[in-house]
Protein backbone atom coordinates (compact mmCIF):
# COMPACT_ATOMS: atom_id res chain seq x y z
CA UNK A 1 0.00 0.00 0.00
CA UNK A 2 1.00 3.40 -0.59
CA UNK A 3 1.29 6.10 2.15
CA UNK A 4 -1.94 7.52 2.73
CA UNK A 5 -0.43 9.96 4.88
CA UNK A 6 1.23 12.49 1.54
CA UNK A 7 -0.22 15.64 2.17
CA UNK A 8 1.84 17.03 -0.64
CA UNK A 9 1.78 14.33 -3.57
CA UNK A 10 -1.34 13.24 -5.41
CA UNK A 11 -0.45 9.46 -5.70
CA UNK A 12 -2.30 7.23 -8.35
CA UNK A 13 -1.58 3.78 -9.21
CA UNK A 14 -3.45 1.78 -11.92
CA UNK A 15 -2.17 -1.37 -13.75
CA UNK A 16 1.68 -0.74 -14.79
CA UNK A 17 1.70 2.66 -13.96
CA UNK A 18 2.35 5.05 -11.45
CA UNK A 19 1.33 9.00 -11.08
CA UNK A 20 3.04 10.98 -8.90
CA UNK A 21 1.51 14.46 -8.98
CA UNK A 22 3.46 17.35 -6.75
CA UNK A 23 0.79 19.05 -4.61
CA UNK A 24 1.93 22.09 -3.17
CA UNK A 25 0.56 25.28 -4.03
CA UNK A 26 0.82 27.98 -5.61
CA UNK A 27 4.04 26.46 -7.70
CA UNK A 28 4.57 23.23 -6.00
CA UNK A 29 8.11 24.30 -3.85
CA UNK A 30 9.58 21.32 -2.45
CA UNK A 31 9.78 21.45 0.58
CA UNK A 32 11.60 18.90 3.53
CA UNK A 33 8.10 17.26 4.21
CA UNK A 34 7.84 16.99 0.52
CA UNK A 35 11.25 15.24 -0.23
CA UNK A 36 10.23 12.55 2.66
CA UNK A 37 6.76 11.68 1.31
CA UNK A 38 8.41 11.51 -2.26
CA UNK A 39 11.41 9.44 -1.15
CA UNK A 40 8.61 7.01 1.19
CA UNK A 41 6.47 6.64 -1.88
CA UNK A 42 8.91 5.77 -4.82
CA UNK A 43 10.43 3.03 -2.52
CA UNK A 44 6.76 1.86 -2.43
CA UNK A 45 6.06 1.66 -5.85
CA UNK A 46 9.94 0.30 -6.51
CA UNK A 47 8.60 -2.95 -4.32
CA UNK A 48 5.74 -3.18 -6.79
CA UNK A 49 5.98 -5.75 -9.56
CA UNK A 50 2.88 -4.46 -11.21
CA UNK A 51 4.21 -1.37 -11.63
CA UNK A 52 6.73 -0.79 -14.54
CA UNK A 53 6.36 2.97 -15.40
CA UNK A 54 6.32 5.96 -13.15
CA UNK A 55 4.57 9.50 -14.13
CA UNK A 56 5.92 12.27 -12.22
CA UNK A 57 3.92 15.63 -12.78
CA UNK A 58 2.78 18.92 -11.28
CA UNK A 59 0.00 20.78 -12.55
CA UNK A 60 -0.86 23.42 -15.16
CA UNK A 61 0.84 26.50 -13.33
CA UNK A 62 3.91 24.73 -12.08
CA UNK A 63 5.56 21.46 -12.20
CA UNK A 64 7.54 22.82 -9.89
CA UNK A 65 9.64 26.12 -9.20
CA UNK A 66 12.31 24.75 -7.22
CA UNK A 67 13.43 24.09 -3.40
CA UNK A 68 11.98 25.85 -0.48
CA UNK A 69 14.23 28.83 0.07
CA UNK A 70 14.25 29.10 3.59
CA UNK A 71 15.82 25.79 3.76
CA UNK A 72 18.50 26.75 1.57
CA UNK A 73 19.77 28.47 5.46
CA UNK A 74 22.98 27.19 6.45
CA UNK A 75 21.29 25.89 10.23
CA UNK A 76 18.96 23.58 7.77
CA UNK A 77 20.73 23.08 4.03
CA UNK A 78 22.61 19.58 5.42
CA UNK A 79 18.80 18.34 6.10
CA UNK A 80 17.29 19.97 2.33
CA UNK A 81 20.44 18.82 0.52
CA UNK A 82 20.32 15.27 1.78
CA UNK A 83 16.90 14.70 2.06
CA UNK A 84 16.01 16.11 -1.44
CA UNK A 85 19.26 14.29 -3.29
CA UNK A 86 17.99 10.86 -1.55
CA UNK A 87 15.17 11.48 -3.82
CA UNK A 88 17.07 12.09 -6.64
CA UNK A 89 19.54 9.04 -6.01
CA UNK A 90 15.86 7.36 -5.51
CA UNK A 91 14.62 8.18 -8.81
CA UNK A 92 17.86 7.48 -10.66
CA UNK A 93 18.65 4.23 -9.12
CA UNK A 94 14.97 3.07 -9.99
CA UNK A 95 14.69 -0.10 -12.10
CA UNK A 96 10.95 1.84 -13.27
CA UNK A 97 10.65 3.81 -16.37
CA UNK A 98 10.40 7.54 -15.34
CA UNK A 99 8.81 10.10 -17.40
CA UNK A 100 8.29 13.41 -16.56
CA UNK A 101 5.33 15.98 -17.96
CA UNK A 102 6.26 19.51 -17.16
CA UNK A 103 3.92 22.48 -17.34
CA UNK A 104 4.25 25.83 -15.96
CA UNK A 105 7.65 26.62 -13.81
CA UNK A 106 10.16 24.41 -13.93
CA UNK A 107 13.22 25.69 -12.28
CA UNK A 108 15.94 25.27 -9.85
CA UNK A 109 15.48 21.54 -7.76
CA UNK A 110 12.05 21.25 -9.90
CA UNK A 111 14.19 21.21 -13.20
CA UNK A 112 16.77 18.88 -11.63
CA UNK A 113 13.91 16.56 -10.67
CA UNK A 114 12.12 15.94 -13.98
CA UNK A 115 16.08 16.12 -15.84
CA UNK A 116 17.01 12.70 -14.01
CA UNK A 117 13.49 11.20 -15.63
CA UNK A 118 14.42 8.46 -18.18
CA UNK A 119 12.02 10.44 -20.37
CA UNK A 120 10.85 14.31 -20.43
CA UNK A 121 7.89 15.89 -22.31
CA UNK A 122 7.67 19.73 -21.36
CA UNK A 123 4.91 22.63 -22.71
CA UNK A 124 6.33 24.53 -25.13
CA UNK A 125 5.76 27.78 -22.83
CA UNK A 126 7.01 25.93 -20.08
CA UNK A 127 10.01 27.86 -18.20
CA UNK A 128 12.94 26.21 -17.56
CA UNK A 129 16.04 27.37 -15.23
CA UNK A 130 18.47 26.66 -12.61
CA UNK A 131 18.60 29.97 -10.95
CA UNK A 132 20.53 29.11 -7.80
CA UNK A 133 23.74 31.40 -8.42
CA UNK A 134 21.55 34.52 -8.12
CA UNK A 135 21.02 33.02 -4.61
CA UNK A 136 25.17 33.04 -4.44
CA UNK A 137 24.35 29.13 -4.72
CA UNK A 138 24.77 26.38 -7.34
CA UNK A 139 22.67 23.10 -8.15
CA UNK A 140 24.75 20.14 -7.16
CA UNK A 141 22.51 17.63 -9.12
CA UNK A 142 22.48 20.24 -12.09
CA UNK A 143 26.77 20.51 -12.05
CA UNK A 144 26.88 16.63 -12.15
CA UNK A 145 24.20 15.78 -14.53
CA UNK A 146 23.51 19.06 -16.69
CA UNK A 147 26.87 17.95 -18.93
CA UNK A 148 25.93 14.40 -20.07
CA UNK A 149 22.77 15.85 -21.25
CA UNK A 150 23.36 19.35 -23.40
CA UNK A 151 26.65 19.23 -23.20
CA UNK A 152 29.39 21.04 -20.64
CA UNK A 153 28.94 24.51 -22.58
CA UNK A 154 25.36 24.53 -22.46
CA UNK A 155 25.47 23.39 -19.08
CA UNK A 156 27.77 25.91 -18.16
CA UNK A 157 25.56 28.77 -19.87
CA UNK A 158 22.52 27.58 -17.56
CA UNK A 159 24.35 27.21 -13.82
CA UNK A 160 26.47 30.29 -14.13
CA UNK A 161 24.36 32.62 -15.60
CA UNK A 162 20.97 31.22 -14.13
CA UNK A 163 19.01 32.31 -17.18
CA UNK A 164 15.41 30.87 -17.91
CA UNK A 165 14.92 29.30 -20.98
CA UNK A 166 11.41 27.77 -22.70
CA UNK A 167 9.71 24.02 -23.58
CA UNK A 168 10.82 24.23 -26.94
CA UNK A 169 14.66 25.28 -26.15
CA UNK A 170 14.86 22.58 -23.79
CA UNK A 171 14.18 19.89 -26.26
CA UNK A 172 16.11 21.86 -28.45
CA UNK A 173 19.52 21.35 -26.16
CA UNK A 174 18.69 17.77 -25.01
CA UNK A 175 16.84 18.54 -21.85
CA UNK A 176 13.08 17.29 -23.14
CA UNK A 177 12.57 14.60 -25.18
CA UNK A 178 9.36 16.40 -27.10
CA UNK A 179 7.26 19.59 -26.77
CA UNK A 180 3.86 20.49 -27.16
CA UNK A 181 0.64 23.10 -26.36
CA UNK A 182 0.27 22.56 -22.73
CA UNK A 183 -3.49 21.21 -23.63
CA UNK A 184 -2.02 18.39 -25.59
CA UNK A 185 0.91 17.52 -23.42
CA UNK A 186 -0.90 15.00 -21.33
CA UNK A 187 -1.95 13.39 -24.40
CA UNK A 188 1.84 12.62 -25.46
CA UNK A 189 2.89 11.36 -22.36
CA UNK A 190 -0.22 9.23 -22.27
CA UNK A 191 0.44 7.67 -25.93
CA UNK A 192 4.46 6.72 -24.50
CA UNK A 193 2.76 5.13 -21.42
CA UNK A 194 0.83 2.78 -23.47
CA UNK A 195 3.98 2.23 -25.76
CA UNK A 196 5.88 1.28 -22.59
CA UNK A 197 2.93 -0.76 -21.08
CA UNK A 198 3.11 -3.08 -24.05
CA UNK A 199 6.80 -3.86 -23.00
CA UNK A 200 7.89 -6.40 -20.97
CA UNK A 201 8.67 -4.68 -17.50
CA UNK A 202 11.96 -7.42 -16.95
CA UNK A 203 13.41 -5.69 -20.46
CA UNK A 204 12.74 -2.43 -19.71
CA UNK A 205 14.30 -2.94 -16.30
CA UNK A 206 17.54 -4.28 -17.83
CA UNK A 207 17.52 -1.74 -20.56
CA UNK A 208 17.54 0.93 -18.15
CA UNK A 209 20.41 -0.71 -16.39
CA UNK A 210 22.42 -1.12 -19.24
CA UNK A 211 21.72 2.21 -20.69
CA UNK A 212 22.80 4.07 -17.43
CA UNK A 213 25.78 1.72 -16.86
CA UNK A 214 28.54 3.94 -17.49
CA UNK A 215 26.68 7.39 -16.35
CA UNK A 216 25.84 5.81 -13.03
CA UNK A 217 29.29 5.18 -11.78
CA UNK A 218 30.17 8.85 -12.65
CA UNK A 219 26.89 10.29 -11.54
CA UNK A 220 27.67 8.67 -8.12
CA UNK A 221 30.75 9.98 -7.75
CA UNK A 222 30.33 13.31 -8.91
CA UNK A 223 26.53 13.81 -7.05
CA UNK A 224 28.95 13.39 -3.80
CA UNK A 225 32.26 15.61 -4.94
CA UNK A 226 29.31 18.86 -5.60
CA UNK A 227 27.64 18.18 -2.03
CA UNK A 228 31.38 18.67 -0.49
CA UNK A 229 31.80 21.36 -2.36
CA UNK A 230 28.76 22.92 -1.00
CA UNK A 231 28.48 21.58 2.33
CA UNK A 232 32.29 22.23 3.30
CA UNK A 233 32.94 24.97 1.29
CA UNK A 234 29.93 27.46 -0.67
CA UNK A 235 27.28 27.28 2.05
CA UNK A 236 30.53 29.26 4.86
CA UNK A 237 31.09 32.17 2.55
CA UNK A 238 29.23 35.48 3.11
CA UNK A 239 28.06 35.30 -0.57
CA UNK A 240 26.12 32.26 -0.08
CA UNK A 241 24.08 33.24 3.32
CA UNK A 242 23.74 37.12 1.81
CA UNK A 243 22.37 35.47 -1.08
CA UNK A 244 19.55 33.33 0.60
CA UNK A 245 18.90 36.43 3.28
CA UNK A 246 18.43 39.05 0.22
CA UNK A 247 15.97 36.58 -1.46
CA UNK A 248 14.15 36.32 1.92
CA UNK A 249 14.31 39.97 2.87
CA UNK A 250 13.07 40.98 -0.88
CA UNK A 251 15.69 42.90 -1.78
CA UNK A 252 18.98 42.98 -4.39
CA UNK A 253 21.63 40.91 -2.44
CA UNK A 254 25.26 42.78 -2.05
CA UNK A 255 28.24 40.47 -2.59
CA UNK A 256 31.04 40.50 -1.46
CA UNK A 257 33.08 37.87 -2.98
CA UNK A 258 33.74 36.82 0.53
Amino acid sequence: MLAASTTRLKVDVSPLVARIALRNPPLNVIDVPMMREAQQTLTEIEARSDVSVIVLEGDARAFSAGVDIKAHVPEQVHEMLTSFHAVIRALVASRKVTIAAVKGACLGGGAELAAVCDMVYTARDATWGFPEIKLGCYPPVAAVALPALVGQKRASELILTGRSISGDEAVAIGLANRSARSEDLDEIVQETVEELCQLSPTALAHAKKAIYAWDAVHFDKGLARAEKIYFEELISTADAREGIMAFLEKRPPKWTGK
